[in-house]
């Protein structure tokens, strides 16, 4: 397999025709190397639009939805980022690469060691791999400028609105399957927050997620 090529391929074919046009993001999908961030076993799938199964019954998302996120939240270099699912720490890269520093939580023991070895490998030093459940929020470090949310919420919760800087933006994919959607919700004052729905996806839920009660009395 050309390595180079399949990549020139995923983003012109995969990821330029979902509206990712930001050439910042597109340059950035070439110099991370997302082959060094998948599973040993998957490497030929590194540049598949497909979900690549992680350990513990999680999944990397498609290249074009990860790219898709990264141009919607706008990093900034001066930014803090925190992401919830660290998953094999792709996205941690990319997102280590445009903005100041990311903590990453990963409530997998497996999937943590499996990000921080990525990460170091890929040089990437300005990324920090917590272990916990961030489903609910997490206050190490907070309030960030940027919260990406790796995993599906039904709701978000309220502890999130609060965790995220006035002017700071969470990416974050709620509803239930089959209909869910990523949203960017942008903070902008102490109390006011503006929601843009990006797009429709289906993906696995988070992990440690309280579920909601559907229950009305």
């Amino acid at each position: 397999m050309n390595i180079e090529q399949a990549r020139f391929n995923m983003i012109e074919q995969q990821i330029r025709p979902w509206n990712v046009l930001d050439q910042d993001v597109l340059d950035l999908l070439v110099v991370v190397k997302r082959e060094e961030f998948v599973p040993a076993a998957c490497k030929a799938l590194a540049f598949v639009d497909t979900e690549i199964p992680l350990p513990g019954g999680e999944a990397m998302f498609t290249p074009k939805m990860e790219a898709r996120i990264l141009q919607e939240i706008m990093l900034k270099k001066h930014e803090t980022v925190l992401e919830i699912g660290a998953g094999s720490g792709y996205m941690a890269a990319l997102l280590a690469h445009k903005g100041r520093h990311v903590t990453t939580v990963e409530i997998s023991p497996e999937l943590k060691a499996m990000a921080e070895a990525n990460l170091s490998r890929a040089g990437v030093a300005n990324a920090t791999v917590e272990e916990g459940n961030g489903a609910a929020g997490w206050d190490k470090g907070a309030p960030f400028d940027v919260i990406v949310i790796s995993g599906a919420l039904e709701v978000l919760p309220e502890a999130f609105l609060k965790q995220v800087k006035v002017g700071g933006r969470i990416a974050a994919i709620l509803g239930t399957a089959p209909v869910m959607s990523v949203n960017i919700i942008t903070r902008v004052s102490e109390t006011a927050y503006d929601t843009v729905k990006v797009f429709e996806t289906n993906v696995k839920p988070l992990v440690g997620a309280a579920a909601v009660s559907h229950f009305t009395f």
